[in-house]
Parts: structure tokens; C-alpha cells; sequence
């Protein structure tokens, strides 16, 4: 009973390791394949030997995005250029906010007089 509990759980590693990831671009192509109808979905599975359950899990996923894109309920996510661009736009707008700040600071201590008096504005 052990060794076939060990083959099963070494069988489980095998597959688990083996596992193939899929790109997006190929689950929307199978997800089209599926809707198109010309074969079945358990035909599909077999030929691009992924569960029935993984399947309709995509076609699902697939179905509710398109809903809610045509429903006009998408964030859209930025690019990683769009988002170095507006990190760099930050800093430069952070960095120019504390000259203000200092120069505001270095003003408001000129009209006290010397701003030596220990009181920090």
C-alpha cells in the first residue's frame, strides 16, 4: 500500500512540475476555438490536453471581461514606460515643492527679523 501511495504522490510531483503555462494570447485562442464551435470543447481539451474545468474556468473569465469592457467598467493599467514617466514627474514635483517650502521658510524668517529667537515656523 506504501509504494502505491509513493508512485501516486511522486506521479502528483511530476505533474505538478510539468505543469504548462499558457500565455493569454493562447487561452483567448482556445477560448475562440471553443466558441467557434467547429469542435467540441472535450475534442479542444484533448488536443490542447488541458482539463474541461480549465477550459470553461477560461471562457468564463474570458465572457465576464468582455461584459464588463462592453459595460464600460475597465480600469486600465499602465504601462511600465507610463509609469517611470509619472514616477520621474513625482520626484521632479516633490523636489520643487520642498525648494518652495524652504524658500517660504527662509522668507517667513526674514520679516521676524533674524529668526535666531528658537521659534521655528
Amino acid at each position: 500500500m506504501s509504494k502505491k501511495v509513493s508512485s501516486e504522490k511522486m506521479i502528483k510531483d511530476i505533474r505538478r512540475r510539468t505543469r504548462t503555462k499558457y500565455s493569454s494570447e493562447e487561452k483567448i485562442r482556445i477560448v475562440l476555438d471553443g466558441i467557434r464551435g467547429e469542435i467540441s470543447p472535450a475534442e479542444l481539451c484533448r488536443r490542447e490536453s488541458i482539463s474541461s474545468n480549465l477550459y470553461y474556468r477560461w471562457s468564463k473569465d474570458f465572457l465576464e471581461a468582455g461584459k464588463k469592457r462592453l459595460q464600460g467598467d475597465t480600469v486600465r493599467e499602465a504601462s511600465t514606460q507610463e509609469v517611470t514617466e509619472l514616477k520621474k514627474e513625482n520626484e521632479q514635483l516633490k523636489q520643487l515643492v520642498a525648494e518652495i517650502a524652504l524658500k517660504n521658510r527662509v522668507l517667513k524668517k526674514s520679516l521676524n527679523g533674524t529668526g535666531s529667537n528658537g521659534a521655528d515656523i
